[in-house]
């Protein structure tokens, strides 16, 4: 069996992608480890949901505190000047445009970039949170997520089966194989992880995947 890219990797390639000065929110699973990979000499100011910003990455195990936490349940490390407010004041961020980048984890996501990441309809349930105002009211949508499920059924499809949080919302598709970038014309794959050609990638993929000219292995 091929190598994957493990969970911190993802983590540190998606964190490649923060632009210096970029107010970024992060969900829950791997998005939340990304906080620990910000490129140096990039500054990043992290949001949560529950009304943080300003604050650091994971902190180790001895480190946390249960006043420290995000939305997404992680705990983080607090910086200074980092400030508190109210969820109102926190999503009037989000729909007022001012977040530049959300991670998210997926379940599913369509080959137009629709998101399903909210419910399993086969296991009952749910939970209808902040991803919905993330996918709909920032402004670039980050995946991140393994590439199949731990059965290998196809995560990356034509259409998406399960309901969804926001529809074409996603801008970039980072997994443990491969970087896909969404685009007008469809699903266009950018980076393999070391060790895998674009024709595995596509096994593992529902829709058609494009080629991009200047393909290469993901780079960290």
């Amino acid at each position: 069996m091929k190598a994957r890219l493990d969970r911190q990797t993802i983590a540190l390639r998606v964190a490649i992608e923060f632009e210096d000065g970029a107010v970024v929110n992060l969900g829950g699973g791997i998005p939340a480890l990304a906080a620990n990979f910000v490129p140096e000499g990039r500054s990043v100011t992290f949001h949560a949901e529950n009304g943080v910003l300003g604050f650091g990455g994971v902190p180790p195990e001895e480190e946390q505190s249960p006043y420290f936490l995000g939305a997404n349940g992680v705990p983080f490390a607090p910086l200074p000047g980092m400030s508190f407010f109210s969820h109102a004041d926190s999503f009037a961020m989000i729909r007022g445009g001012h977040i530049d980048l959300s991670v998210l984890g997926a379940l599913q996501v369509s080959e137009k970039g629709d998101l399903a990441n909210w419910t399993f309809p086969e296991r009952g349930i749910g939970n209808i949170g902040g991803a919905m105002d993330l996918a709909a009211g920032c402004n670039r949508i980050i995946v991140a997520m393994e590439h199949v499920t731990p059965k290998g059924q196809v995560k990356i499809l034509k259409e998406c089966s399960y309901p969804l949080t926001a529809s074409r919302c996603v801008n970039l598709i980072v997994t443990d194989i491969a970087v896909i970038e969404i685009t007008p014309g469809g699903l266009l794959l950018k980076e393999t992880a070391p060790g895998w050609t674009a024709a595995e990638v596509q096994e593992c993929t529902e829709p058609k995947l494009m080629i991009a000219p200047d393909l290469k292995e993901i780079e960290l």
